[in-house]
């Protein structure tokens, strides 16, 4: 009989099975495994036989699937963000006036951190050089779109334009980890969006161009 320690080796020789087979109730377990487990546990201390008994799967159902614990890691994150990146698609389209459109969006990206804090305790436990790891990062398309209404802004004489666009994105986005994951550590009662308009208006002035 094979030990767990010789497993991966095993199943390094021949390629992963894709995830269009796997049950999605596998998959979601899975998933929630991976936010549970990493959440709760330091990255390096997280072995496979503890998300295996965590979604209550097979060790060699991961394996099979993805192959080591960091690809479980990635894929899984891929597929969290992947779904919030969509929903941010959905909401950007049909609506002209930049400030509603990032408006919009702020109020999407809380209301994930209301939903899954335990995927935005994960996330900001991932180290800046290994980020893009989780390939939703690289997608132009979302952050292409994202850019477009920044950039759209600045050219409506609305958002600062004193700045290059990159530093808006960044402003943006590091306001939305920053409270995200400092409302989660401490535990607050009500939920992040209980103080939305507060928040945007902080946010609206801190990018937007001044007297305007």
């Amino acid at each position: 009989m094979k030990t767990t320690s010789q497993i991966p080796s095993t199943i390094e020789t021949r390629a992963l099975a894709p995830l269009s087979e796997m049950r999605p109730t596998t998959l979601d377990k899975i998933e929630k495994a991976v936010r549970k487990v990493f959440a709760g546990f330091d990255s390096n201390e997280v072995t496979m036989v503890q998300i295996a008994k965590s979604a209550n799967v097979s060790l060699q159902t991961l394996y099979k699937y993805f192959g080591d614990k960091q690809t479980l890691f990635y894929t899984i994150m891929d597929i969290v963000l992947g779904r919030l990146a969509a929903r941010i698609m959905d909401h950007l389209q049909g609506i002209d006036s930049v400030q509603d459109r990032l408006r919009k969006t702020l109020w999407v990206c809380f209301d994930f951190v209301d939903a899954h804090p335990d995927a935005v305790m994960v996330l900001s436990s991932v180290s800046a050089s290994r980020i893009r790891n989780i390939a939703i990062y690289e997608n132009k398309e979302l952050i292409g779109a994202f850019l477009n209404v920044l950039e759209d802004g600045q050219k409506r004489g609305v958002l600062n334009d004193t700045v290059p666009l990159y530093i808006l994105f960044d402003v943006f986005m590091g306001f939305i980890s920053r409270l995200g994951l400092m409302h989660i550590i401490r535990q607050t009662d009500t939920p992040i969006n209980a103080e939305f308009d507060a928040l945007f208006v902080m946010l609206w002035r801190a990018i937007s161009k001044p007297d305007v």
